[in-house]
Order: C-alpha cells, then structure tokens, then sequence
C-alpha cells in the first residue's frame, strides 16, 4: 500500500469515480486536488467544497501538475496530455480501482470482460445475498470501489466489476478469484485500433495473481486460451477454473454442459450440478454467464445448494435483455447495455421471432457487417438512429427488407410498432455508446422505457 497521509494527489475527472477516489484519499489524509477536462457538474462542486477539495474545471492548469502521482477516472484516455505528461517525467498513474485496493480488507472476486461482466456481477451479489455471505458490490457498477471500501472485512468479499480502462493503471491489485468472460473488439479507439493491446489490458486482471488465487475463464476463446497457456508456464501463476458450453473440458477443473447438465468438475471429480433447463436467464450466452458465476462461488465455498438457488432465481439487470412490455402481442426488450457488436449478436441470439431492431447512437468503429447472418435470418425491420445512422445504412441497408431512420427514441419506437405483428419483438440492441444522444446508457435505456410505455 501506497502511503497518501500529507501527499500532493491529483484526481483527473470529477464524475462518479473521481468524486470517489479524491474523497477516499482526502479521508485518508491526502492533500487532494481535482481537475477536469469539462465542466463539473454542480452536485460534484458542492461535495467537493464540502471536503474542502480544491478543484477546476474546463481544462488543466498549473496546479494540475507537479502532484506525486495522478489518479485517473476510466473515462480519461492514457493518451490526454496531462496524462502523458506525468508519465513523461516518470511519475506514477493509477486507477480509481488501484487506489481503492490499497484500503481494501476483503478478499477480492474480480469480473472483467467485454461483455457479460454486469450481469455476471449481479449474478455473484445474488448468490452471495442467497448464501448470506458478507460483500460489497462495486466497480465498474453502481458504487465504486473507493466508495465502498472503507465497508470491507476480513470475513467478506468485495464484487468488482472491472473495465479494461481501470486495468490499464493498475500496479498492486490482485483478486483472489478473477474471470474473464470473453474478449471481443470493443473500445478499440483507446487502443490505438489494436485489439492485441485492449486484449493485453483485460490480461492484466491476473497479473498479481498467485497459486493462492484462481483464474475462471472462457474455454472456447481463443485470445484468452492462449493467454492461459503463458499463465500454465509462469511459476506462480493462479489456479485455473474453465468453463464452457460448447465442448467439455478435459485436461482441467471448470464447468461444462453434458446432456442437457450443467457438470462442475473440481479436483477431476465430476458432480451434476442441474440441469441447463433450470437456468432462469435463457440464451447461450447467460448460460456460460451462470457457469462463471458458478465456479467463483465454488471457489469461494458456497455449497452447490445455494448456487443451484441462485441460477434458478437470478432474473437478470436492467438495460440488458430487460423485458418492457407486451403491447397488441408484441414484446418490447431493453438492451441499451449492449454497446458493442457482439453484445448485439448475442442478444438476436436469444431470439427465435422475427424482431424489429433499433441501433444506433456514437458509433466506435463497428463492423455492422458481423451482424448480417443474425438479421437475414431473423430481422425484418432495422431502424437506425443518431450520429451512427450513414455507417449503418450503408452496411445493412440491403440486407433487410425495411429500413428506417428516426431522429428520436419516441419516433424509433412509434415507427416500430406500425411494422410489428402479433408475437414478435422489438428489439433496443443499440451496438453503439450512448454519448451523442443521452448522459450514459441507462438514460438512453430509460427513454425507450419512457416511449414504449407511451404506446
């Protein structure tokens, strides 16, 4: 742990986790100053005169630099100038989640992945409430971790939901139980377009882990399977777990589906833990997002009771395949969460109806084109909205039989229902971020709910 009592730190951002980390570290006895690249929100200004927090806004001065180390909110790019400039004069930056881990008394269950890793956070805090097990939930989630680590105990758990921009300023963070559940192109704008970089990043959630620790991860990706090989060779490398619902591991400990079972096998011993029916969530992708929830309660010895309980019982998060309503037979879904290509794939592949789908919003780089097998087979109407809409007109506009744009949610919906018939459904499954439209994805979330209950 880094010593923060009467040191000069610079906290970069003033959003949710800025807030948080220049609070922990001004509790902490620091001498905390904050700057931001825009304007600070005025509750955020209010909370930080409050704390007697010094702060500016809409650019970084002079008193921004010269701190002994700076600490950087996920959405602060490594390449912003200030950034590199302390980097430049070999000065140390960390992440929100960095800090926070120095104070921290739990042991650590760490989620990352580019897709899943909410719902499988949510999916832990279920289990551990079923098990009546001492945690916190936080991170990349609700509260972060900077927030909620003064909550932590020896005989508790901290749940963290982790993002590849928090990993990349990490120095000593080390879970006890990390998983990784997939790595697919998304943010590839923070990384230089290179996905070998953004892949390196998530790799980092088991850069401190030791033979005490274990490492639950995707069998069936490559990128990741090959990380575990280099993980297999280091000396001190983490306890593996895999799971999988394509194939059944052989050679290693993990979860697997056979005859319609889901097999937890630990210490080469098999036990049939139910059957893949019983899941409550439906789709594939929710099925190997319960076998990661599985392993890591398994390791953290939570009886195959309780984990049974919490798989039959665990109803999913909002913004994510979330249920709206049936209106004239129609069913309306809420996806806003899925802001990448392959959050979007997954979601059709959920869907056995035919679906009217609205995408759209700040496009990151999408390769719409990966979507086209899942919309010929079962997308008849695509309705695009916001900045992204001339990219995917241009992808997929010949794939569908309808194609529409719309300059609003309200109309995007409206728009939907004059084609949907009886039995099918609407789709929000957005493949985009939020950011030229709405605050973040709940608020775009939010106004699809808004609009639907409209109809």
């Amino acid at each position: 742990m880094i010593d923060v009592a009467n040191r000069h730190i610079v906290v970069v951002g003033a959003a949710r986790s800025g807030l948080a980390a220049a609070s922990l570290l001004k509790r902490k006895g620091a001498a905390v100053f904050v700057t931001d690249h825009g304007p600070i929100e005025d509750s955020a200004k209010e909370k930080l005169s409050r704390l007697n927090i010094n702060f500016e806004e809409r650019g970084h001065t002079e008193k921004a630099k010269g701190a002994a180390f700076l600490v950087i909110s996920p959405g602060v790019p490594t390449e912003a100038p200030l950034v590199q400039e302390y980097l430049n004069n070999g000065k140390k930056v960390f992440s929100e989640i960095e800090v926070a881990s120095w104070f921290n008394k739990s042991p650590i269950v760490a989620v990352t992945g580019s897709n899943g890793k909410t719902t499988v956070t949510n999916w832990l805090d279920h289990t551990w409430k079923k098990a009546g097990r001492k945690h916190v939930t936080a991170g990349n989630i609700g509260y972060a971790f900077s927030d909620t680590v003064d909550s932590t105990t020896n005989d508790g758990e901290a749940l963290l939901e982790v993002s590849s921009f928090q990993l990349d300023h990490i120095a000593t963070f080390k879970p006890h139980i990390s998983l990784l559940l997939n790595i697919t192109a998304d943010h590839l704008d923070r990384y230089d377009e290179d996905f070998s970089k953004y892949a390196a990043s998530k790799f980092r959630i088991t850069e401190n882990q030791t033979t005490d620790d274990w490492f639950i991860y995707n069998y069936d990706d490559p990128t990741i399977t090959n990380h575990v090989s280099s993980l297999k060779k280091k000396e001190n490398g983490p306890r593996l777990l895999a799971f999988s619902n394509k194939q059944e591991i052989q050679e290693e400990d993990g979860a697997f589906v056979r005859d319609q079972n889901i097999i937890l096998k630990i210490d080469q011993q098999e036990e049939v833990l139910m059957p893949t029916n019983d899941v409550r969530l439906s789709g594939k992708h929710n099925l190997n997002n319960g076998l990661a929830t599985a392993l890591a309660a398994r390791a953290s010895e939570i009886k195959s009771d309780i984990i049974r309980e919490s798989l039959r019982t665990f109803e999913g998060v909002e913004h994510r395949l979330e249920q709206v309503r049936t209106v004239n037979g129609v069913k309306y879904i809420n996806d806003s969460k899925a802001t990448n290509i392959n959050a979007v794939w997954y979601a059709l592949d959920s869907f056995d109806v035919p679906l009217t789908l609205i995408l759209g919003g700040r496009d990151k780089g999408n390769d719409y084109s990966e979507l086209v097998g899942q919309i010929r087979e079962k997308v008849h109407t695509v309705i695009a909205i916001g900045e992204a809409k001339p990219m995917i007109e241009e992808q997929l506009k010949s794939i569908v039989p309808h194609f529409k744009t719309a300059k609003t949610m309200n109309d995007a919906v409206r728009s939907a229902k004059e084609g949907a018939k009886r039995g099918e459904v609407v789709l929000l499954s957005p493949a985009c971020s939020s950011f030229d439209m709405y605050d973040n994805y709940e608020h775009r979330g939010n106004e699809f709910k808004k609009a639907v209950n409209r109809l």
